[in-house]
């Protein structure tokens, strides 16, 4: 049996290409399926359903390649005849769902990919490189758009992969032809091959196919909310105004999951600051700060961090740090209160400062344990998520003239 084709035969490498793709994608379509409905309730439910994604996301890293390297097989080879040639509109309906699945093979685990790369957190692949691509932001509305365009895609593949299987037993149960045959090992005995009939139409039903899939992305992830619940709305109270009011700042978080850093910020968030440099005073000020919880992004595990188990936001929208600023030998601390969930408990938060004239920078970092405030008390592990929580601060504020 020859490795390469003819104008009538599969080869060797062809065959080879045709059903290692065929075993992965039958083993990619219910895993992604089963991933996605797992529950994530436990610390062993959360294991579980991120290994099930590890596993589809490497899978699916490896159809990119073998579809890429399928491809260039392809360009070098001769391509056999439609046997039903003289069929036009058979023809026709067969080369158009080879063109989907040819596309479908690089498409969706492109966009899958590509969505991982955006997304921080949750299910690495499994492989020696980055997990980051090239050109590719940590971008929620990036990440939401490929998931988006994975999600159609993937129906256009599953679509054209029915009617390739369907038209196959077509061929072999109703035509008793070849067809099949060829594709599978040995050198079955074959008609003459039928005058061939090629046109572009095949291509362009393919691209008018993957345009409407296209615009059917684009449509789910221009929707608000169409995949996630609206946020819980909070309205951060005005307390009284200090001498210093906060230009710009960040406050962010750091959690340890399945041994890769994942790091979020909270959109708003407030600080009233009573403050003066002034050397030998102490406490040197105060300071009071709330959070609105619903704003923050945790990468791809946002959504679970909101729930009951972590944050329930439902109940708890907020969290406040009010505390005393003192000076000491190597910068400053906010010693104080940290609330969070219901559980208030004493935090001290060392900063450093910068002032020039009426415009200040601070930046401050500490450690909390989760455990301690009862967040992911249903993980009492470390195995899919650490126990501390990095907590780090950045602001600009002026002096209220």
């Amino acid at each position: 049996m020859s490795l390469s084709n003819s104008k009538s035969r599969y080869g060797v490498v062809t065959k080879s290409f045709h059903w290692v793709t065929a075993l992965l994608i039958i083993t990619l379509i219910p895993l992604g399926i089963i991933a996605h409905n797992a529950p994530f309730a436990t610390s062993e439910e959360l294991n579980f359903k991120a290994t099930l994604f590890q596993i589809h996301k490497t899978l699916g890293v490896l159809v990119f390649f073998v579809a890429l390297a399928r491809i260039m097989w392809a360009l070098s080879q001769p391509k056999p005849g439609l046997l039903n040639a003289e069929n036009r509109l058979e023809a026709f309906a067969a080369e158009t769902v080879h063109w989907l699945l040819y596309s479908a093979l690089v498409l969706v685990p492109l966009t899958g990919w590509i969505h991982h790369a955006a997304t921080t957190g949750f299910a690495p692949i499994w492989w020696p490189f980055s997990q980051n691509l090239p050109f590719v932001p940590k971008d929620e509305g990036v990440a939401h758009l490929f998931s988006a365009l994975h999600f159609t895609f993937e129906r256009v593949l599953a679509f054209s992969l029915v009617l390739h299987i369907l038209g196959a037993i077509k061929h072999h149960v109703i035509d008793k032809d070849a067809t099949l045959r060829r594709m599978l090992p040995g050198t079955p005995k074959l008609p003459e091959i039928p005058e061939q009939h090629h046109s572009k139409a095949p291509i362009f039903a393919a691209l008018t196919a993957y345009l409407c899939a296209l615009v059917a992305g684009a449509f789910l992830w221009y929707l608000p909310g169409l995949e996630h619940e609206a946020p819980v709305q909070v309205t951060l109270e005005e307390g009284a105004q200090g001498n210093w009011q906060v230009e710009e700042g960040t406050i962010s978080i750091t959690v340890r999951q399945f041994g890769s850093d994942v790091t979020g910020s909270f959109a708003d968030w407030t600080a009233t600051i009573q403050f003066d440099e002034t050397v030998g005073l102490d406490p040197a000020g105060e300071v009071e700060v709330q959070i609105a919880i619903p704003t923050l992004t945790l990468g791809s595990v946002t959504d679970q961090a909101m729930g009951a188990d972590f944050f329930n936001v439902a109940e708890f929208p907020t969290a406040e740090f009010a505390a005393t600023l003192h000076a000491v030998p190597d910068g400053y601390e906010a010693r104080g209160t940290l609330s969070i969930k219901g559980t208030a408990l004493p935090i001290t938060l060392p900063f450093g400062l910068r002032i020039d004239g009426d415009r200040a920078e601070m930046n401050g970092n500490t450690t909390l344990q989760r455990l301690d405030f009862n967040v992911g008390t249903n993980m009492p592990d470390e195995s899919s998520l650490g126990f501390t929580v990095d907590v780090s601060i950045d602001l600009t504020a002026l002096r209220r003239q």
